[in-house]
This record gives structure tokens, C-alpha cells and sequence, in this order.
């Protein structure tokens, strides 16, 4: 499926790059206000950094994920995806 994450990095503290099975990419944003509940964690530096990939879905640590899909169509439409 072209929204399947094949790629991440981390490219600041809040911030992840990724690309999608079709060659998309573009960047993913936490804003502060996102950052509730189980995404609370990943205010911490060294959590944040650990994403990878998994079942094509960015995670993290503690079945933390997101979804790819949504993602997907996000930066397909507008090269980022800001969570608030």
C-alpha cells in the first residue's frame, strides 16, 4: 500500500521525516498541545528519537504509534502533517 511508512528520522526534537512506499515524503510536527495522554512521553528527547517502523506505521516505545494513512494523505496534500 503506497501509505505504508518505509522511512523515518527524526529531524528535531518535535519533528520526523518520512517517506511512504511510493516515494512521498514530507514531515510530520508534535505540537506541545498534542502531547497528552499516551503521546505525553514523547516530550522526553531521547523517547522521541527512538521512533521506527513497525507493520508500516511510525512507533515508538510503548506501542505508541501513528497512523500511516491519515499521515499519508496529509503530506501528500500539503507536505506536512502538524498534530495539535
Amino acid at each position: 500500500m503506497e501509505w505504508q511508512v518505509v522511512d523515518v528520522k527524526t529531524i528535531s526534537p518535535l519533528s520526523i521525516q518520512v517517506t511512504f512506499a511510493d516515494g512521498t515524503s514530507g514531515k510530520v510536527v508534535f505540537e506541545t498541545s498534542h502531547l497528552t495522554g499516551v503521546f505525553e512521553v514523547l516530550k522526553d528527547p531521547e523517547i522521541f528519537r527512538q521512533a521506527y517502523i513497525e507493520h508500516g506505521a511510525v512507533t515508538w516505545p510503548g506501542k505508541i504509534d501513528l497512523a500511516p494513512d491519515a499521515m499519508y494523505h496529509a503530506i501528500k496534500q500539503s507536505g506536512e502533517w502538524i498534530l495539535n
